[in-house]
Order: structure tokens, then C-alpha cells, then sequence
């Protein structure tokens, strides 16, 4: 699968807020303010998980009607990818 740039810079994006909180870890800021910022890291992967998927379920089911072929399988592998992610 190819990767766009847009999700490539939401990566960095998350790589990026997960460097400001080991800092604000290493300043001894707040727990509430560190457990807000995981919160968030966490929802911007789940977001991060839910395009790939769908990108690559969509590019699959392409591939797969051209070629004549059933894409239910693909469709439970793109769930069952979800599922596990969470």
C-alpha cells in the first residue's frame, strides 16, 4: 500500500504530541495534563488506524472487482484489523 503525505504528517503529528508529553513527563507537570495529552494521542492513532484501513479496504475492493473476485473476505479482514486495533 502506498502511503499519502497527508497521513505520513498525521503520524508526525502524533509522534510530535507524544514528544511533548514525555517533556511535560520529564518538567513534572501535572498528571491530569499528561493523562489529557495520552487521552488525545490516543484518539489522533485511532483516527490514524481508521484511514489506513479504509484507504487500503478501498484500494482492495478496486483491485478486487476488476479482477472479478468476492470482496467479503476483504471486508471481514479491513473488521476484524479494526478490531484488533482497539
Amino acid at each position: 500500500m502506498e502511503y499519502d503525505t497527508q497521513i505520513k504528517n498525521r503520524v508526525k503529528r502524533i509522534e510530535g504530541q507524544l514528544r511533548g508529553i514525555l517533556k511535560m513527563m520529564e518538567e513534572k507537570k501535572d498528571c491530569k495534563d499528561v493523562i489529557t495529552q495520552l487521552s488525545a494521542s490516543r484518539t489522533a492513532i485511532d483516527r490514524a488506524i481508521g484511514v489506513i484501513v479504509s484507504s487500503n479496504l478501498v484500494e482492495c475492493v478496486r483491485e478486487a472487482n476488476e479482477n472479478g473476485q468476492n470482496t467479503e473476505e476483504l471486508v471481514k479482514e479491513a473488521v476484524n484489523l479494526l478490531v484488533k486495533s482497539r
